[in-house]
């Protein structure tokens, strides 16, 4: 028979239990440090992505409060100029589908806002209506336009009637595409959105967008803004996002997330005297079509052109059918523009 005194005590569990409760959430922390660091995705080479986006001839204008204002100016040089103004998150890009059919009889000025494309963040930081439409004075100004026919997509459309508020003098025309700043009608809902709005969202995505940001999350994006799928390749996708991780852009896409968009400024609207076009995708997803009717009835004179199958971006789903409506516009509510000279082309 065995004593109790003579059998052995079994070895204290206390020390290993907090060796555990210390290293299990130490390598959990450790794992996700290293995910994190094997996901985040840096900013793109400035030189680089102007060399690729911009070109030899990638041209500049810098502005009072340090802004380096990337722009094109293209098509008919002594033809009535057109500045044309990208949405969210694009580039003076998305407009080369209309420089090409409106350049023969129209001077079309691009640019990338603050926070976009190659013009990147500014030292301002000033991402408001405000320091969009300065941009635009930055750029006339290097350019010698007094006056302009004027024209935006989504956001860019939202800043252009703005300016047309705030410069009636300066606007010779106006053009809305799929334009952001009208609120919803009576019993409406907003729409779906795409997956990188709807992070934006939130104070933990915006951090995370400016760390992370998957080239499929920027694919999944445009196809959620589209309606005509197949205007999305490689190279597109590429673009935006090599362009949305240039210096600065992804700091400025957080930023404009929180500021105050002044809906306020809708109510003033009626103040446009400017012949206004607003053209509108019925398929769009990040704003409803019936904005365009909102549009056409504050804004006195204007028309209003619905695209069927045609999502977010028709400059790009439908460039035909933009331009035409644009151009058939022009011709009725402008003086057209004398005959081209074949050297000035």
């Amino acid at each position: 028979m065995i004593d109790d005194e003579d059998m052995e005590a079994p070895p204290p569990r206390r020390p290993l239990l907090r060796r555990k409760r210390v290293l299990i959430p130490l390598l959990a922390l450790l794992a996700i440090v290293a995910g994190f660091l094997l996901l985040r995705t840096p900013d793109t080479d400035r030189d680089e992505m102007i060399a690729k986006y911009g070109g030899a001839d990638a041209a500049f204008a810098a502005g009072p409060a340090g802004q380096r204002i990337h722009y094109r100016d293209q098509g008919r040089r002594d033809g009535p100029a057109l500045i044309l103004l990208h949405g969210s998150n694009a580039s003076l890009h998305t407009w080369e589908p209309l420089v090409k059919r409106l350049g023969a009889d129209y001077r079309v000025v691009t640019l990338d806002l603050p926070g976009h494309g190659l013009t990147g963040g500014t030292p301002d930081k000033d991402y408001s209506a405000q320091g969009m439409m300065a941009a635009v004075d930055v750029v006339a100004a290097r350019l010698g336009l007094d006056h302009f026919i004027l024209g935006g997509n989504s956001m860019g459309g939202w800043v252009s009637w703005r300016y047309a508020i705030d410069h009636p003098e300066r606007v010779d025309a106006l053009i809305l595409l799929d334009a952001a700043g009208m609120p919803l009608r009576a019993g409406e809902k907003r729409p779906p959105s795409n997956i990188g709005f709807r992070i934006l969202q939130y104070r933990s995505g915006r951090w995370l967008a400016g760390q992370i940001t998957p080239r499929a999350l920027v694919e999944r994006s445009l196809r959620g803004s589209v309606s005509k799928q197949d205007i999305v390749d490689e190279a597109m996708i590429d673009r935006y996002w090599e362009l949305l991780r240039f210096p600065g852009n992804r700091e400025a896409t957080s930023l404009r997330a929180t500021i105050d968009r002044e809906p306020a400024m809708a109510d003033r609207i009626g103040a446009i005297k400017a012949p206004t076009l607003i053209l509108f995708g019925r398929q769009d997803r990040l704003i409803n079509a019936t904005a365009a009717q909102t549009f056409n009835e504050r804004i006195a004179g204007s028309e209003v052109v619905l695209l069927d199958g045609i999502g977010h971006l028709p400059m790009e789903e439908a460039p035909d059918a933009t331009a035409g409506a644009i151009a058939d516009f022009f011709k009725r509510r402008l003086a057209a523009p004398p005959p081209a000279d074949p050297e000035t082309r």
